[in-house]
């Protein structure tokens, strides 16, 4: 355990884990997300900037929350934020379905699952090695 000083209020705290705010202002932001996220749901079509002004969040932080998978935005929403790897528009994560199928893919082949079982060699029974006749 460490002590640090919170980012937002500038008090110190003894840090465990977690964001480096100390627990009353952890608190404040979790309830401004339940706000937040209530707000969109309300307001389906809003754009960042808007949402960031109306409910005094800022934009960075909407963001961070839509990277965790705990604000999602509807399909015809005009919110979105790009995929880590490729760019694409993307409603919520990180990552779009076409770059987490292929970081899945790549973890498997890295692990070894994707492989195909070779087949095992045919095991020698003791009449295997008997003389044979041909009849004519």
């Amino acid at each position: 355990m460490e002590v640090m000083t919170c980012k937002h209020c500038g008090k110190l705290f003894n840090y465990i884990r977690g964001p480096r705010i100390c627990p009353v202002c952890n608190k404040k932001l979790e309830e401004k997300f339940v706000e937040v996220k209530k707000y969109v749901r309300e307001n389906p079509d809003i754009d960042i900037k808007t949402l960031s002004e109306d409910m005094d969040v800022s934009a960075l932080q909407i963001k961070r929350w839509v990277r965790e998978e705990r604000l999602k935005f509807s399909d015809d929403s005009p919110i979105g934020i790009p995929c880590e790897m490729c760019g694409k528009t993307i409603k919520t994560g990180r990552f779009c379905n076409s770059c987490k199928q292929n970081l899945t893919d790549g973890l498997r082949d890295a692990a070894g699952l994707n492989r195909k079982k070779e087949p095992e060699p045919r095991k020698k029974r003791a009449t295997d090695n008997r003389m044979r006749f041909l009849d004519n």
